[in-house]
């Protein structure tokens, strides 16, 4: 009897499974794209095709480290031109041992049984997707137009979007490509600061020179370069362009994330923002000053929810740089993340289901997935306690609500929304707020619920007893 040859799908577990066993870590999205292309007979011209990354980096960088590893894991030498045989023997060898009655396969911290490994290894769907995970979704061109952007010198960009919509993910990946280009990264996150940053300009300031500067290996030299009379947004660009610019060798690529944090100060957000554009401006120029600018690349990241009366779409900030909004998911992103996760849904109905309540939110669609994984049902079982306190998505859904519930107006406006079986028009400040916070779509001067979960879920939580 002709045996079966093995396909693609069982080989890139193979290859998934020997790598983690042997690393404790997965098969890369970029790895993944390099193995899917190799399975096809790709070149790496062709693989680089219609993605950012250049032939070269995948050849020399990613696809040499990656081959390597996948050596290192099946113990044999492995190559893009001879993998296919190597999984294939190692393949033939599982089904002869699962055969024989040996139905245990040996993993890194003990035995575990082939049917425990029919499934794939899930992510926590929480927090941030880490950059060696197979389940982060590129949302072309974003990533390659950031990528774009960085390499410009005195770069300016923002990345903007609710929260859960995969800021912090992006950023990663970009920091990761201006690592490879040799550039100097630092990431400040303002959710660090304790109250206490945030008690006058001055401190706050102090505070980013001194913790920018320990993030670059510097020590705090503050003393050397602060005087008061000179202002603090002055004193904070000498201590940049005087010691910290100077002292690296490189670019230096600094993120600054969660910046909404620093809007619900007002009185300091609206002068950090103008420090920020001046930098922006002064690198624009063709002088030894805008040479020294060039050499700072910013990356502000922050959410839209809005709050306060200034946010950063009305500060000194809005209409610099490059901006990039963050889509939802698409339908066709959805189908292959679904099949990265194990779910075996052949045709488009499953997909259509799932997004008719949630959309393309990439928190929701992962939450979702990691759920249906762990807890096996029909996606009528699962609509019926998508939007109790019992589902996966409660956290998210208090969290509105707590907000909601925070700010009275906003939510006598939403249960107005909730309630109406059609788009329904409310004060344009209020119908801004509401979208910015991720919660409804706007159609001319109307509004309607953005997601079906959120009708079910906030129209009896926010009923008028």
């Amino acid at each position: 009897m002709q045996e079966t040859p093995i396909n693609f799908e069982e080989a890139f577990k193979i290859a998934d499974r020997v790598i983690f066993a042997k690393t404790g870590k997965h098969i890369t999205d970029i790895e993944m794209m390099i193995f899917r292309g190799a399975w096809q007979d790709k070149t790496y011209e062709e693989i680089a095709e219609n993605t950012e990354y250049a032939a070269n980096y995948l050849h020399r960088m990613v696809g040499k480290d990656f081959w390597q590893r996948l050596s290192d894991s099946l113990g044999e030498k492995v190559s893009k031109k001879n993998f296919k045989t190597a999984l294939e023997r190692h393949w033939k060898a599982t089904l002869n041992n699962s055969q024989a009655g040996g139905e245990l396969l040996l993993k890194t911290e003990g035995w575990v049984t082939s049917e425990t490994l029919k499934g794939p290894i899930l992510d926590c769907s929480e927090g941030s997707v880490p950059l060696d995970s197979r389940f982060y979704v590129h949302r072309p061109p974003i990533e390659t137009r950031c990528q774009v952007a960085i390499a410009q010198p005195g770069a300016l960009i923002r990345i903007k979007a609710p929260q859960q919509m995969g800021k912090t993910s992006l950023l990663d990946r970009i920091l990761e490509v201006a690592r490879t280009a040799n550039y100097h990264t630092v990431t400040l996150s303002f959710d660090l600061a304790d109250s206490t940053v945030f008690a006058d300009l001055r401190t706050f300031l102090q505070w980013f020179c001194a913790s920018v500067g320990q993030l670059s290996g510097l020590p705090n030299q503050l003393s050397n370069y602060w005087d008061d009379i000179f202002g603090c947004n002055n004193n904070c660009t000498v201590y940049f362009e005087e010691y910290i610019l100077s002292k690296l060798a490189t670019p230096l690529v600094l993120a600054l994330d969660k910046v909404d944090v620093v809007f619900e100060h007002p009185e300091i957000a609206n002068d950090f923002c103008r420090l920020l554009r001046a930098w922006y401006d002064i690198a624009r120029r063709s002088d030894r000053r805008g040479d020294i600018w060039k050499q700072l690349r910013l990356i502000v990241v922050h959410s839209t929810e809005v709050y306060s009366a200034l946010d950063i779409n009305h500060s000194p900030l809005a209409n610099v740089g490059a901006v990039f909004p963050l889509p939802e998911f698409t339908a066709l992103q959805v189908q292959d993340l679904a099949q990265r996760y194990g779910l075996n849904w052949d045709s488009e109905g499953e997909v259509r289901h799932l997004m008719s309540a949630i959309g393309g939110h990439p928190y929701l669609i992962r939450k979702s997935l990691d759920f249906l994984c762990r807890h096996p049902m029909t996606l009528e079982q699962f609509s019926q306690v998508a939007a109790t306190e019992a589902g996966p998505f409660s956290d998210h859904l208090r969290q509105h609500l707590w907000n909601l519930q925070h700010h009275p107006e906003l939510a006598a406006a939403f249960r107005d929304v909730v309630m109406a079986n059609k788009p329904v028009k409310i004060p344009s400040e209020r119908a801004f707020k509401l979208y910015s916070m991720g919660l409804v779509q706007l159609h001319d001067n109307n509004v309607t619920p953005r997601f079906e979960l959120y009708r079910q879920y906030f129209s009896v939580r926010l009923a008028v007893n």
